[in-house]
């Protein structure tokens, strides 16, 4: 593995691909993941990525956004991320990235919390869709360099300053990567809960990492629970029904199939409600019903949806499906700016991994990946401003092998870390 890289980023998701791409060829690139490059939760996104229509719909797309997020979203990363949004959805139009679209213009939809459709879309598959295209453009890259089962464990700092990290690989050997530039879009932190939408190696290692540096975090206690994952008493991943579902007309049932909830609240106050009527139903899950759509926009709209309930055996288009919340996004995370910019100099965070305060207390359905992209090309370009070369650091002030003997034992000590300070901030914002 290459010791020397200007830039190291690490994670394979939207946010690192995108982030990558945005720096030109002159650039030495290494980008590192835990797993398969495919094996990202941006590759899991259903619903879609949100785009501002036209200035009429901005105020409403902020309100929405903002009411989403119980009004305690930064303002300023808000419009952001509504103001780039068209420059974003040109460039992955640029990448090959395919949209639904009907008599050759792009077709919006609507999700719950949103008071227009507003919502692109490849199928159910939106994010396989971006991400395997951005995927693409990234190993047509000379200078680009994709290390896989590659974990990151560490960083290499002194006096606030990062100058990269050190990895382990699947062999168990660690070593240093050093860097000018270091980019977490390492993802979210599924992996720490037993019901989750989130690949399980997705742990929460950027906030760990921060946790042992002094490195800023920001409302690690603002953890999503999606409302709707398909109920199965299966161990492993949960998979997500999609938002998109309800916001073309899926309707919830309770044990008696009656209706309890207008489906296209925002996300926790459908979980809410759900959770309250498992309780009165005596019921480890409720019913969701796709009856009000026509079959034709089932199989064109969801077939990915439609073949893994019928796999569960359920044919959506015949009978409901038993539905249940769980664990489904990070709100929370490393304090970043609008550059990406960290606490510390020259490391940067975007992308689940990350917190700008766009998100609030609760994301708006088809934000995360315009909010991964807006704030990746942000972070890139911030990288290309720099003109000061900071101060370096010779390999053994910097990288002690003899810390990292026990990679396990670290790992769990992480996931500890950060679970605890989740609680903690949780406990602290209930007082």
């Amino acid at each position: 593995m290459e010791r020397e890289t200007d830039v190291v980023i690490v994670g394979t998701g939207a946010a690192g691909l995108f982030c990558a791409l945005q720096l030109p060829e002159s650039k030495k690139i290494t980008i590192i993941t835990k797993d398969e490059a495919e094996n990202s939760d941006s590759f899991l996104a259903q619903g879609g990525i949100c785009v501002l229509r036209s200035e009429d719909d901005y105020d409403e797309y902020f309100e929405d956004t903002m009411k989403a997020g119980h009004y305690k979203n930064n303002r300023e990363s808000v419009a952001m991320m509504i103001r780039s949004s068209r420059e974003i959805i040109d460039l992955l139009l640029e990448y090959g990235v395919e949209f639904e679209q009907r008599d050759g213009k792009l077709i919006y939809t609507r999700e719950g919390g949103h008071s227009h459709p507003r919502i692109l879309f490849h199928e159910d598959v939106t994010g396989k869709e971006i991400t395997g295209k951005l995927l693409e453009q990234v190993k047509k890259r000379r200078n680009i360099t994709m290390y896989e089962y590659t974990e990151m464990i560490d960083i290499l700092c002194r006096d606030n300053i990062c100058r990269g990290i050190v990895v382990t690989d699947r062999q168990g050997k660690t070593a240093p990567v050093w860097a000018e530039h270091t980019v977490f879009a390492c993802g979210g932190i599924g992996g720490l809960y037993c019901h989750s939408t989130n690949f399980a190696h997705l742990t929460g290692d950027g906030i760990a990492v921060a946790l042992r540096h002094g490195i800023s975090l920001q409302d690690v206690n603002f953890v999503q629970i999606h409302p709707t994952t398909l109920y199965s008493e299966k161990p492993g991943r949960r998979f997500l029904i999609s938002e998109s579902v309800r916001g073309e007309g899926a309707v919830l049932y309770n044990a008696k199939m009656e209706r309890f909830v207008d489906e296209l609240l925002p996300r926790d106050v459908v979980t809410s409600v759900i959770e309250r009527q498992m309780k009165e139903d005596g019921k480890p899950y409720v019913w969701l019903s796709m009856e009000h759509i026509d079959r034709e926009d089932i199989l064109g709209h969801f077939p990915n949806i439609y073949k893994r309930c019928l796999e569960e055996g359920y044919d959506v288009t015949k009978e409901c499906i038993p539905v249940v919340p769980g664990q489904h996004y990070f709100m929370g995370g490393i304090q970043s700016d609008l550059e990406g910019r960290t606490s510390m100099k020259c490391l940067y965070a975007v992308g689940e991994t990350s917190c700008n305060g766009v998100h609030g207390a609760n994301r708006l359905a088809s934000n995360s990946l315009l909010e991964s992209l807006v704030f990746a090309r942000r972070a890139a370009v911030d990288i290309l401003s720099e003109k000061e070369r900071p101060e370096q650091f010779s390999e053994a002030e910097l990288f002690q092998p003899e810390r990292y003997f026990d990679v396990e034992a670290l790992r769990r000590e992480n996931q500890e870390l950060v679970k605890q300070e989740i609680e903690r901030m949780k406990q602290e914002n209930e007082q």
